[in-house]
């Protein structure tokens, strides 16, 4: 991912706090000899205090997921995070006194690219804490029973899956929100997307003031 210096995150606490709001990515994991990279959607929970030098994401997957055996020859993936984005029209980034049908369509958005070391966790009691830890970053107690090993409803169901621990060793963010365009180019971006209403525009539209305020 290509990150000009007026799209890159201004701190650690920028990213963190963006991240926060967000548990669904794609996790990247190299392919076998010859075979393309595995990408798979997926929901995690994100905890900067644990694990890698940048945190740590916990999830889990289906064992028959076929990605097992490429992670377990390689534990060195990406879990990509995308959001905030929308498409912006040529005539919203024309060059000041430029006619408008000179402006360059472009995208705008939030990415933050975890890359991390896995962990794949098999023990029964592991699991169980590990979904649990899940489980509770996603609702409040009580909705659902703790998973416990060897009890009903979810103990017979903890052979089904596998736990991932990801060690967060570096972090890749871009926030793409035309920082090196003119104040006239930034407002009419801005206009744009308060105007047009299209579904992602209104967070694409907070993420740029954001980047405008805090700049």
């Amino acid at each position: 991912m290509l990150i000009h210096p007026w799209d890159a995150a201004r701190s650690t606490a920028e990213w963190q706090r963006w991240l926060a709001a967000r548990d669904f990515g794609q996790l990247a994991v190299n392919g076998l000899a010859g075979e393309p990279p595995f990408v798979q959607p997926m929901h995690f929970a994100y905890d900067p205090s644990a694990g890698g030098a940048f945190g740590e994401a916990v999830a889990h997957l289906a064992r028959p997921n076929p990605l097992w055996p490429a992670l377990e020859a390689n534990p060195h993936v990406v879990l990509s995070v995308v959001d905030d984005y929308a498409f912006v029209p040529g005539p919203w980034q024309a060059l000041p006194g430029a006619p408008a049908e000179h402006g360059t369509p472009t995208s705008v958005y939030t990415a933050v690219q975890l890359h991390c070391t896995a962990h794949v966790v098999d023990d029964p009691e592991e699991k169980a804490v590990l979904l649990n830890r899940q489980v509770g970053h996603f609702q409040p107690p009580g909705l659902s029973t703790s998973v416990a090993v060897g009890e009903v409803p979810y103990g017979r169901m903890l052979a089904g899956i596998r736990g991932l621990r990801l060690d967060v060793t570096d972090v890749r963010a871009k926030f793409k929100y035309a920082g090196h365009k003119s104040e006239e180019v930034q407002d009419r971006i801005a206009a744009g997307l308060a105007d047009r209403g299209a579904p992602g525009d209104a967070a694409a539209l907070a993420g740029q003031r954001r980047r405008r305020q805090e700049a």
